[in-house]
């Protein structure tokens, strides 16, 4: 019996996404994936990790049907992932990709998130709801009229994300959407993520090499060699120094001086944050 009727039959809350024995290859005798057991509850923010080529962009994309599995069993929203229900389960599931160009559709920032509302087929009145709420939320109602290639990087991932949660899914994954960023930019995002957690609406899946990134988010799943390696928490990470050296991970720089003072004999608990460990050595706040 698969893992998602298991979960059901003990009383528990079933998973927004379950995976039992999924392998996904072109080639058969070489999967690029092999035998992905994994479930995800509601609300979760976890981090995807592990070095170039291990499959993590392969994986999101077997959610959505956008690969087809060559085995096991996928479940989203309830749904198991077979061809009739694509449609439902696509519509439960968005993606927020590492270069925003490739997603603009219209020729104005307006059109571009009407686009995929048209799509669902809402009347007008709801589009123009949705449009004006998730900009709002998203800081971009300034930016509705101008074409996409007028703005900037975080500007565009901004109208990126709007377009997805102008759509209302319970599921968005963010494949390597920071790389491009410079640092106010991903600064940006970071506080999107944060917002978008404490809603408590949204399941979020970030493939990511960033520190910060991981280390903000609840879980991590760690891939190597077509297989998941680690299931863990942002802590027990960085704390394996054989699971990131095959993730191709460094701890984060918080970290980092933080073992430094260590070893140093300078008493500092390991910081969630570079502004935790300032806040932690800095003796006035100036604040206050």
């Amino acid at each position: 019996m698969n893992e998602f009727n298991n979960e059901l039959e003990a009383g528990a809350e079933p998973p927004v996404i379950s995976l039992a024995g999924v392998s996904f290859g072109y080639n058969p005798e070489h999967p690029i994936l092999q035998n992905i057991t994994l479930s995800i509850q509601q609300g979760e923010w976890v981090s995807i990790v592990g070095p170039n080529g291990c499959g993590k962009s392969t994986l999101v994309k077997l959610l959505n049907a956008l690969l087809p599995k060559s085995a096991g069993d996928i479940f989203i929203c309830g749904h198991k992932l077979q061809e009739e229900n694509i449609g439902t389960i696509r519509q439960c599931i968005g993606m927020v990709f590492q270069n925003p160009d490739n997603q603009f559709i219209g020729a104005t920032v307006e059109e571009d998130i009407v686009f995929g509302l048209e799509g669902l087929c809402l009347p007008y009145a709801e589009m123009e709801e949705r449009l004006k709420s998730y900009a709002m939320k998203l800081g971009i109602d300034h930016l509705l009229a101008k074409h996409p290639g007028e703005l900037s990087g975080g500007q565009k991932q901004r109208v990126a994300i709007a377009s997805i949660l102008a759509m209302k899914p319970g599921i968005v994954i963010f494949d390597e959407a920071s790389s491009m960023l410079d640092e106010g930019s991903r600064n940006e995002l970071m506080g999107i993520l944060q917002d978008m957690r404490a809603e408590g609406n949204y399941t979020l899946l970030m493939i990511t090499h960033d520190a910060d990134e991981i280390l903000a988010s609840d879980r991590v799943l760690a891939l190597h060699g077509g297989g998941l390696a680690a299931d863990v928490t942002p802590a027990e990470l960085f704390r394996n120094e054989e699971l990131l050296e095959k993730c191709h991970l460094r701890e984060p720089y918080p970290w980092q001086l933080a073992r430094e003072l260590q070893n140093l004999g300078i008493k500092v608990d390991v910081p969630a944050s570079e502004k935790e460990l300032i806040d932690t050595l800095w003796p006035y706040n100036y604040n206050k």
